[in-house]
């Protein structure tokens, strides 16, 4: 086990960590805020969902969810269709658009870590990812499974774990 010293520096580097968020959230289209973002990598990770599982990925309450939800549909990213197994529920669904966008996001995250991480060796990389992954894990979080290709996480950092329920996507 750890030594007090070591807990208390990872809890100095969790909290400068928020910088590289604000960086990660300052390379973003100004009409695609951080959770317009998580609505899209994660619908486009694991494919149609109801809100309620969406809701249950990003970890916040379905008002929460619905706000992020009614945004990106106005914009045309996703859509709501009636849910065949439960007519009161909707099935949320990436449009063409949306995918465009989702590309767009992954093409900026991409390019800024390519920027910040082009010191690091493969291996470094591979590392902290797999730290990072087993950090989630220990903590609980439903996401943190390795993913099951080698497509780096978009901007919510969800790879996809098979246990998941969601309806079949189609490919694009």
């Amino acid at each position: 086990m750890a030594e007090r010293t070591q807990y208390e520096e990872l809890m100095r580097q969790f909290s400068a960590f928020g910088a590289v968020r604000r960086e990660l959230g300052r390379i973003m289209p100004s009409d695609c805020p951080g959770g317009s973002a998580a609505v899209l990598t994660l619908l486009d990770r694991y494919g149609d969902m109801r809100m309620s599982k969406l809701a249950e990925l990003l970890s916040v309450d379905m008002s929460v969810t619905s706000r992020h939800v009614a945004h990106v549909v106005d914009r045309g990213w996703i859509e709501r269709s009636p849910d065949p197994a439960d007519k009161r529920s909707r099935i949320l669904r990436l449009t063409p658009g949306g995918r465009a966008q989702v590309d767009e996001l992954s093409r900026r995250t991409a390019q800024l870590l390519a920027d910040r991480l082009g010191d690091w060796s493969d291996e470094e990389v591979g590392q902290l990812i797999r730290l990072m992954t087993r950090l989630r894990a220990s903590f609980g979080d439903c996401r943190a499974a390795a993913p099951s290709s080698p497509s780096p996480p978009v901007v919510a950092g969800t790879p996809h774990t098979p246990e998941l329920e969601h309806t079949t996507r189609t490919p694009a």
